[in-house]
């Protein structure tokens, strides 16, 4: 599998006081997953680390800097039917102004953290492509998929709530799987 890494910001939320993470939309120009909801990340380069990339691509996705004294840690790796192991890397920027790239990103938005709490999340829906049932995260901005919505469970379940969850049996929906 080719590797990739994701960053999950911690910034301050539209209403001052309240946490939130940041979500792009991706811009439908990109070759792969254009359209899609999607935390800043991409592919790693040669020679770099998983943290590094995280970093690197947001700063070229949303023009923010930050350096690895902002990384909080790493949540598990994640397989995606497209061939790639995403590693999410957490990040600490509290006070970031966002300036996206309107090549690589669409819309970029702070949703608040207890977002990931509302009511009936996640979804867990079983499809008959696959003996795994899919994950789905309904947002205020959209309902967002898989891998981005098992990242953004995981964050919620080990960095909000303190508890050991897996989320790398969880599926995609098939549009996702190219």
């Amino acid at each position: 599998m080719k590797r990739a890494a994701v960053a999950i910001v911690i910034a301050e939320a539209d209403e001052s006081g309240e946490a939130a993470f940041l979500l792009t939309k991706r811009t439908p120009r990109l070759r792969a997953h254009g359209g899609q909801w999607a935390l800043p990340g991409g592919r790693v380069d040669p020679g770099e680390t998983i943290e590094q990339t995280a970093l690197r691509e947001l700063h070229e996705e949303l023009g923010v800097l930050a350096s690895t004294d902002d990384i909080l840690g790493t949540l598990d790796d994640y397989p995606t039917r497209s061939g790639y192991l995403i590693a999410p890397v957490v990040v600490w920027a509290p006070g970031v102004t966002l300036t996206p790239n309107p090549g690589e990103v669409a819309g970029a938005y702070r949703i608040a953290c207890n977002e990931l709490f509302r009511d009936g999340s996640p979804e867990i829906v079983a499809i008959e492509e696959s003996d795994r049932p899919i994950i789905r995260l309904p947002l205020p901005v959209a309902t967002v998929n898989a891998p981005t919505a098992a990242l953004l469970f995981q964050f919620r379940e080990v960095a909000l709530a303190g508890r050991d969850t897996r989320v790398d049996h969880y599926e995609q929906p098939v549009f996702a799987w190219r």
